[in-house]
């Protein structure tokens, strides 16, 4: 049984330099009626965000990120560039500790991996619905 599309298509950027994860997550993303375009680091997404031309409602990025920017720091960038977008992280780390490393604020959405896609998509689901997630 095939879920109905998600209502004004809303667009997902997906950062990860796990290819394998990118690809999945991005299947999935659009299977389940969301747009999605993928970045495998910051330099790469900060180029997709300046250069998409639609709105970008969520950013979903690993908090550890090839070139030394953590995905904290993404996040601000990515919201100063485009402030409606809101931000969910992944991440193995537990969210106390990532917030006691300062990667991520305590108003943080964080999903741990492993994670299944219902918990991602619930994720999404939250801080469309609600505004939250945006603790970078």
């Amino acid at each position: 049984m095939s879920e109905a599309p998600v209502a004004d298509t809303p667009t997902i950027l997906v950062v990860d330099d796990e290819e394998d994860l990118r690809d999945i997550m991005r299947r999935m993303l659009e299977r389940k009626g969301y747009a999605a375009l993928v970045a495998g680091d910051p330099d790469e997404a900060v180029s997709v965000c300046r250069d998409h031309p639609g709105v970008i409602d969520v950013l979903v990025t690993d908090l550890t990120l090839p070139g030394g920017k953590s995905g904290g720091e993404l996040a601000a960038t990515i919201r100063q560039m485009r402030p409606g977008t809101y931000v969910v992280f992944i991440s193995g780390l537990p969210k106390d500790i990532a917030v006691t490393k300062g990667l991520v604020g305590e108003d943080a959405l964080l999903v741990k991996k492993p994670f299944t896609a219902d918990a991602l998509l619930e994720a999404l689901k939250t801080v469309i619905a609600n505004g939250n997630g945006a603790g970078a």
